[in-house]
This record gives structure tokens, sequence and C-alpha cells, in this order.
């Protein structure tokens, strides 16, 4: 079994007869230029060295040189032997928070953006363990499935915004139920979800989710974005503040971070509740989370290791053109004498 590195570069071996087709003008031009100098008969007097015949071996040798060359980046690799790799971690679902209360700034910039750079660091530490990502608001909404690829979770995770879903409002059941869909009977792994949230919630509907959570031995930890104090909701337009979020009585809505909320859903599931204006203690919060769970194999891989060969063909070619260099364009005497190739006349 092999493979090939790079064959794009193949397409350098079109440089061989570009070569040859140079080299014959060149030389025509020479031959043209010595009969204007002077006759056949004066030039084999003038030179009578000159090897007619090593020209050409210069130029094979410096062809073959190159093909090897190309070859070395190429870059050939072949199968020695099967692998296997074992992979092992926990399951983690994130549950991002995209209502409308999540553009509250009384966190840096907003929650949102708090929010999205929390699971962003949060991914950086991470190794091995799977992830999928949910964003709610009225109602849940699946955006990336267990996965082990953080770099297509990351470009899901810049995608999230507060007008991703038309109907506003918060339902943290429906992103607990969607959530605990992610994870497969068939792995027995350890699973657990993350909640980044102001906390409230308009449905008041969590105690179902919360069983069907621990009929699946789904443990929650909540992460807490926003002040207890609260904060307008600004509506923008054209990234300018121009008023904030009014209810029905046009009185200035206040939302504020509903902690009590976050700890009992944690509680509630053998999870723990933790601040999460504090990006360092998040980080150290979710570290410590994630050693105490049991590490369980859910993943593993049988393929072809394989070698890179590109060492021989370089030195081929080092070893042509090193022979190139010491082959001069005169005759060689031993081989004159033995007159293999019927220069003397």
């Amino acid at each position: 079994m092999y493979q090939l590195d790079s064959p794009l570069f193949f397409y350098l071996l079109l440089i061989i007869p570009v070569v040859w087709v140079v080299a014959y003008f060149v030389g025509r031009w020479r031959r043209k230029a010595q009969k204007q100098f002077a006759t056949p008969e004066m030039l084999r007097f003038l030179s009578p060295n000159r090897s007619y015949f090593k020209g050409n071996i210069k130029l094979s040798l410096f062809s073959l040189a190159i093909v090897f060359l190309v070859f070395a980046l190429v870059n050939p690799k072949v199968g020695s032997e099967l692998e296997t790799v074992r992979r092992e971690g926990v399951d983690i679902v994130f549950a991002v928070d995209v209502s409308k209360s999540m553009l509250a700034e009384d966190v840096a910039p907003n929650r949102i953006e708090k929010a999205k750079h929390l699971v962003s660091s949060i991914l950086n530490e991470l190794a091995g363990d799977r992830l999928g990502i949910v964003a709610y608001a009225a109602q849940a909404i699946p955006q990336l499935p267990i996965t082990t690829d953080y770099s297509a979770a990351r470009m899901f995770l810049q995608a999230l915004n507060t007008d991703m879903l038309s109907s506003q409002g918060t339902d943290l059941s429906s992103a607990i139920e969607l959530a605990v869909t992610y994870f497969e009977d068939s792995q027995h792994t350890n699973k657990v979800i993350f909640i980044l949230s102001d906390g409230e919630d308009h449905q008041q509907d969590l105690d179902k989710a919360i069983n069907i959570a621990n009929d699946n031995q789904v443990k929650i930890f909540s992460i807490g974005i926003g002040t207890d104090n609260g904060s307008p909701i600004p509506i923008r337009v054209n990234g300018i503040v121009e008023s904030y979020k009014r209810d029905l009585e046009q009185n200035v809505v206040m939302t504020k971070r509903n902690a009590s909320m976050l700890e009992k859903i944690a509680t509630d599931t053998n999870g723990e509740y933790q601040d999460g204006n504090d990006t360092v203690a998040v980080l150290e919060f979710v570290s410590q989370v994630l050693d105490r769970i049991d590490k369980r194999e859910f993943e593993a891989q049988e393929f072809v290791s394989y070698k890179d060969r590109f060492q021989p063909f370089l030195l081929l070619a080092l070893l042509l053109l090193f022979i190139d260099v010491f082959i001069f364009h005169t005759k060689t005497r031993w081989i004159q004498r033995m007159n293999l190739f019927n220069e003397q006349r």
C-alpha cells in the first residue's frame, strides 16, 4: 500500500522537455556560429579533445536528477503496518442561550458574546472529549452533533446570535431535552451538559426535563452569565444603541440573572453551578469537573502507518548532480584509447 503526499509536484516534470528543447536550440545556434568562424576540419584541429557525446550524457543526468527531485517532493509513502488508535473522554453538550436577554451588557461586551468566549476557551482546554452544541430561546435547535472536530465546533459557535430564532422567550426544558438526545445509548460514555445562560425561563416546566436527564444518567452543570442587579436590553441599529426593550406598559425591561434557577437544575441532576462572569474561574471549574469524571473509551480506529520514502530519491538526485559536475566536455583519455564511441578517425 502506498500514497503520494503531494502529487501536484508531478507537474514539475514538464521542466524536462523544456530543458531538452532549450538545449537543442542552443546547440543548433552554437553549431551555426562555429560554421561562420571556421570549417569543421579546422574546429577539430583547434579543439581535438572536444567530446560531442558527453553533452548528451550531462543533459541526461541533469534530467534524471530533476525526475528524482520531483519524486522526493511528491514524497511517496509506503504503508508498513496497521495501528490501532483508541480515544477516550467525556461526551459534552453545550446548551447556549440565544434569547434577546443575552444582549444585556452587564458583562462585557454582552452576555451572548461572553458565553461564546467561555465555550471557545473551554474548547482550548479539551483533549479527546467529544462535544456538541445546542442553541435555544423559546425553543431549542441543534447546531452541532456530537463530534471530535473542534474546528467545526468553533465555526458553529461563532455563528450563534440572538437573531437565529424568530420566536423569543427562554425555554430551558427544551434545551435540556434536545441535549439529552445527542448522547448515544450504545456508547457507554459519561454524559455532561453545560448550560450557559442568564437563567431566565419563561416556561417554568423543568421537572420533566430534569427527570429525563436523570433517567439517562446525564449530569448538568450550569454557568450563569449576567448580574443579579440586571441590565436593560439594548436595541441596536447599524451597531448604534437607539433604544431599550420595553414591556407593554412602555417600561424599560430589566433582565436579571436567575442564579437560583440554574442552581436548581444543577443540583437536581448531580451537577454544580458556577458564576460565569469570571473566565478564569469558569475554566478552573470545568477542568475540575472533567478531572473528576471517569474517561471512557468511545472510539477505536485502525489505520495504516505510512512511512516517508523521499530520502532515496533525494540522495539519487544529489548523486546525479554531483556526477554531472565532474563530467567535462572534453574526451576521457582512457575511453579515447579504447575508442568505444568511435571518436578516433
